[in-house]
């Protein structure tokens, strides 16, 4: 990518997306589209067309997509598999058809069976996915393949990337669909206000005006001035990864790999994304304390282990990735404190 190619990012305003255009202003990138999802909706096929038709971007990164958490993915299973296939479709399938250079498919390790305890992109379709959310997983490995196909049939160049449980500034912070990170940080810090009896504070960030009805709906989630329900055990484990350094992989990739160097001497093509990890994980528990530390809340971790675990924990190996010369650098301690931090900016709040 040159400094004035024509670069697409799809889905600039979440978690990803906005910390890839940040990392690519940053490096002197001037000439970066975007739409909103309300002038475009990439789960429609005509309108898609013709933004690639009017545009013709040279580059894309195809971050667009439905996500959440265990709640999330649970209770909307039909609308995570269906968005998530026809945004993925539309978009590499234009990609395609209006020569785009190269594009980047943002996956995810939830791609991987639930019994594996340490994943390499080779584990890809070797196994049972996890039934909670087993329609995401089944839209993200479609994306990968698709990807595979085209690049083997029409001789395009598209990479897809399978990172962890990914974490930053403007993630989800809602507490029915959001990931375990962000949901575990907003319930630790309006458990703290209750705590600290700054009422007005509660009611706006939840955006209610009375403290009873605010409370009940805390309740709801586990949170109060007490204590903080942890879903499960606390004992599964998992990964996590900043938006900031998996932008930086991101544009890594597009600048450096191409699929033809990915399949040489292969007969059978497969498996050619890459895992992007910080190679470390942690238990739920210790990760709640750590946030709990970080907010500054003084009471206690219940668990709520009528609720389900999900998977009970695993490492992904990004040594693919790293062989090539990139990896992570913000540990996570330092990253729950920078999104706090962005958190409290953005709610004009202070610690």
């Amino acid at each position: 990518m040159k400094k004035d190619s024509k670069i697409f990012i799809a889905g600039h305003k979440g978690l990803v997306g906005s910390a890839l255009m940040k990392k690519l202003q940053n490096e002197g990138f001037v000439n970066l589209i975007t739409r909103s999802h309300t002038q475009l909706d990439l789960t429609e096929q005509k309108a898609v067309h013709d933004f690639f038709d009017k545009e013709r971007p040279q580059y894309v990164f195809l971050c667009a997509a439905k996500a959440g958490g265990i709640a999330a993915n649970s209770t909307y299973r039909a609308d995570f598999i269906y968005e998530n296939l026809m945004i993925e479709s539309n978009v590499i399938y234009h990609a395609y058809k209006f020569g785009v250079k190269k594009l980047l498919f943002m996956a995810s390790t939830s791609v991987y069976p639930k019994d594996k305890s340490f994943i390499v992109e080779e584990d890809l379709l070797s196994g049972k996915l996890d039934f909670s959310n087993k329609p995401y997983a089944l839209a993200k490995m479609a994306g990968l393949v698709m990807c595979e196909s085209f690049n083997i049939q029409y001789n395009t160049n598209f990479l897809g990337v399978t990172p962890i449980n990914l974490y930053g500034n403007n993630d989800k912070f809602d507490l029915e669909k959001a990931h375990v990170m962000p949901a575990l940080l907003r319930k630790f810090h309006l458990a703290k206000l209750l705590s600290e009896k700054k009422d007005e504070e509660v009611l706006k960030d939840l955006r209610l005006n009375n403290i009873d009805e605010a409370r009940k709906y805390l309740a709801l989630f586990g949170v109060s001035e007490e204590s903080v329900e942890i879903w499960g055990s606390g004992k599964q484990k998992r990964e996590f990864l900043h938006s900031d350094d998996l932008a930086e992989a991101c544009i890594f990739l597009m600048q450096n790999v191409d699929f033809k160097n990915l399949v040489q001497d292969k007969k059978e093509v497969e498996n050619t994304h890459f895992n992007i990890s910080s190679n470390e994980n942690i238990r739920i528990k210790d990760l709640a304390l750590l946030i709990k530390k970080i907010v500054g809340f003084k009471g206690e971790l219940e668990f709520n282990t009528s609720r389900p675990d999900g998977i009970a924990g695993r490492l992904t190996s990004s040594a693919k990735i790293n062989a090539l010369g990139w990896k992570a650098k913000i540990n996570l301690e330092q990253g729950i404190k920078m999104m706090y931090e962005w958190y409290l900016k953005q709610n004009n709040f202070r610690k």
